[in-house]
């Protein structure tokens, strides 16, 4: 079992940037694939960017590269998401997820443990 708990989010005008975080319970962290997700208001869940357990490949969404940087600390238990350039369409509740795996993984049903969500809310 996997427990996750997201912080970091907020308000932020336009430009700016926020770092997410997910910490992680368990021993057997580091043998976990990651990934963020986000959902807007009226819209579906949809993937933002995932990570491999060895954290040596990345994958993210079009809209979101060259902004947001995936990475994260196995010795912390924390995987993290840093927004740079935030626009007000990122604005979303943000989730991080996590399941056994060596590769990354992009479709939300592929994830077994997902945590509460935080709120990311980007001003004009």
């Amino acid at each position: 079992q996997v427990q996750l708990v997201e912080s970091g989010g907020g308000l932020v005008q336009a430009g700016g940037s926020l770092r997410l975080s997910c910490a992680a319970s368990g021993r057997t962290f580091s043998s976990y694939a990651m990934g963020w997700f986000r959902q807007a208001p009226g819209k579906e869940r949809k993937f933002v960017a995932a990570i491999t357990w060895t954290a040596d490949s990345t994958y993210y969404t079009d809209s979101v590269k060259g902004r947001f940087t995936i990475s994260r600390d196995n010795v912390k238990n924390t995987v993290y998401l840093q927004m740079n350039s935030l626009k007000p369409e990122d604005t979303a509740v943000y989730w991080c997820a996590a399941r056994r795996g060596t590769y990354y993984y992009t479709n939300q049903y592929d994830y077994d443990y997902w945590g509460q969500g935080t709120q990311v809310t980007v001003s004009s």
